[in-house]
């Protein structure tokens, strides 16, 4: 097994930053590509490390490649092509997609891998903006054995937690698992804030209450002092939710899987995003009934 020392990072959104920034502390030799110069020029004043011009510029020499952008087309034209990342990918190397894709894309990238000699991980990953910032993320693997014991290293700078779910797409089934189980929770807990509103309780101690029982969640935890503000100007955005929510619903009606609430749910955000809220973090569900409460 190679032993890693360098690693390239294409994509420096909020979450590709700071996790190209805990690998370049972590002792990683880094080179980093954004597709605008902002983002990579920032991070080399943050953080030591390189950036390089195009994706496969970033990836030459690399042992391991991890990617974070925005979708599957996003993914396709920073791994193929005269300038993609597999351009310069040699044989023994390791790509890791840390995006939230189809599981259809997963299998296609380590086909593509394959040819090549190269290994290929689905890994996304969940926890947000703050996981990440905080090198607390979980991450869901797809792929081969031998490549997951490469991955280790670099994946315990940012994570807290890393699972391998089995091959080649089934760490991008198990983010879908998470966005469906995120989507209800979060619509749950928009109810009930709303109704205690709307009840006359005090939010916060209606929290105090329930928090410690059968009904505590991580978004009870982390989100409900923002959503009684109405403060949504954070975190993974409601674009960002309906982009994943897509891909669930189109794998569970491949997988023949009923998922009722989840499409209503996505009917709810496309609300928010009329609203001018594609922005606002997923917790802003509770603007909606506000705003139906209201009417």
């Amino acid at each position: 097994m190679t032993t890693v020392q360098h690693v390239a990072f294409i994509g420096l959104g909020a979450m590709g930053f700071p996790m190209a920034g805990h690998i370049a502390r972590g002792g990683f030799s880094t080179t980093v590509h954004n597709r605008s110069p902002g983002p990579r020029e920032n991070w080399k004043a943050t953080y030591p490390g390189s950036w390089a011009a195009s994706p496969r510029e970033a990836a030459e020499g690399a042992d391991v490649v991890c990617l974070c952008v925005g979708n599957d087309d996003d993914v396709r034209s920073v791994v193929y092509g005269d300038t993609g990342v597999l351009a310069s990918m040699g044989p023994e190397t390791l790509l890791i997609d840390h995006t939230t894709t189809s599981a259809e894309l997963a299998r296609e990238l380590h086909a593509a891998c394959h040819e090549k000699g190269v290994g290929f991980l689905d890994a996304p990953v969940s926890g947000g903006q703050a996981g990440a910032e905080t090198g607390q993320l979980t991450v869901m693997l797809g792929g081969n054995n031998d490549h997951v014991d490469m991955a280790i290293p670099v994946l315990h700078c940012y994570a807290k937690s890393i699972k391998h779910m089995g091959g080649p797409g089934t760490g991008q089934l198990t983010k879908m698992v998470n966005q469906i189980c995120i989507a209800g929770l979060v619509q749950g807990l928009a109810e009930a804030l709303n109704f205690a509103q709307r009840a006359g309780l005090d939010g916060e101690a209606v929290i105090e209450a329930i928090s410690q029982g059968a009904a505590q969640s991580w978004q009870m935890d982390n989100r409900y002092k923002t959503m009684l503000a109405g403060d949504f100007d954070f975190g993974f955005a409601v674009d960002w939710m309906r982009k994943d929510l897509g891909i669930v619903m189109k794998t569970a009606n491949e997988v023949g899987a009923a998922l009722p609430v989840t499409a209503l749910v996505d009917q709810f955000y496309a609300d928010v995003q009329q609203m001018g809220g594609g922005r606002w973090d997923t917790s802003s569900l509770i603007a909606r009934l506000k705003t139906k409460s209201s009417a």
